[in-house]
């Protein structure tokens, strides 16, 4: 299938207007370019917004904390941006759309960035973060998800839940996750270097910043596509699109979770370049994957109510 005409005029726009891409900047520079979510525009109203302090290992981070009326599970949500870039205000209205569509209340975490904080940072952050929503809620099913990076840092999530005793999960949501540091994929030979929202010098920034030595990025907490076993892992909602360089990456671990006997639903969206999901309001298909994703979620949870 074609580029969805909305992303077309949108790539359009971008290349009339000489952005540059990420890897072409400092971290400093990319984020003032990303960070406000100024191109994405507000969100829907949220019975209650609110930033809150959240104490980690070695210092606190900020989450922001979307409750609808009467909400019904908590999603944890790590944003995208390749561990560098992204926020609180980049995500917020998929945040705010999110909480809705789930029913949900859904904690926004903006963990410590690469590369003043390389990895581990942002994923102790994120772990930290998310033992601290299970002990503040504990009467509500708990489920982790992320974009991108962000779903790099739920998938880890997932395993470390599983392996380290808790916290129980109900769900994890993976939108377009990274999870390999593999760059030889078809995928990225198709889309890695169409001028689109990712290409393959701008993963390769990413994985620099994040974890600067090749040979450590083996490490299944860093590409969990290599851990060895995925059995035992919460039921998953997977989000794909087509033109992305990680969309191989992100289908074979939906395949792998699935063989080892791990529910998935996985979504795919064929017209669709990495970060629609964020981008609602701009591409109404990202509309759409996250009032998908919401209606996956109160059925999760309905489903847990009647067991």
């Amino acid at each position: 299938m074609t580029l969805h005409p909305q992303a077309v005029a949108f790539f359009e726009y971008a290349a009339a207007s000489g952005f540059p891409p990420l890897h072409a900047l400092s971290p400093e520079q990319a984020r003032e370019m990303v960070d406000g979510g100024e191109a994405i525009g507000p969100g829907p109203a949220v019975a209650v917004v609110r930033d809150v302090a959240v104490p980690v290992r070695d210092g606190e981070i900020a989450v922001r904390v979307y409750s609808p009326e009467g909400p019904r599970a908590l999603i944890v949500w790590f944003h995208g941006g390749g561990w560098v870039v992204g926020g609180l205000d980049s995500h917020d209205a998929m945040c705010r759309m999110l909480a809705n569509a789930s029913g949900a209340g859904v904690i926004s975490v903006a963990y410590r960035r690469a590369p003043e904080h390389r990895f581990p940072v942002a994923l102790e952050d994120c772990w930290d973060a998310l033992g601290w929503s299970a002990r503040e809620w504990p009467r509500l099913p708990l489920i982790v998800g992320g974009d991108s990076a962000g779903g790099n840092l739920a998938a880890v999530c997932a395993i470390r839940a599983r392996d380290r005793g808790g916290p129980d999960l109900a769900a994890q949501i993976l939108v377009y996750p990274i999870v390999d540091h593999d760059m030889t994929r078809a995928s990225y030979a198709e889309h890695g270097d169409e001028d689109l929202m990712l290409g393959t010098e701008d993963m390769a920034w990413f994985f620099g910043h994040y974890l600067p030595v090749p040979s450590e990025r083996d490490d299944p907490e860093v590409s969990p596509l290599r851990a060895p076993d995925l059995a035992g892992l919460p039921p998953a909602i997977v989000v794909i699109d087509e033109y992305d360089p990680l969309r191989d990456e992100g289908r074979a671990y939906a395949a792998r979770m699935r063989e080892a006997g791990v529910e998935v639903i996985e979504h795919f969206y064929e017209d669709m370049p990495h970060a629609f999901f964020q981008f609602v309001n701009v591409f109404e298909r990202g509309d759409e994957a996250v009032a998908q994703v919401g209606a996956d979620v109160r059925a999760a949870v309905a489903a847990l109510t009647a067991a």
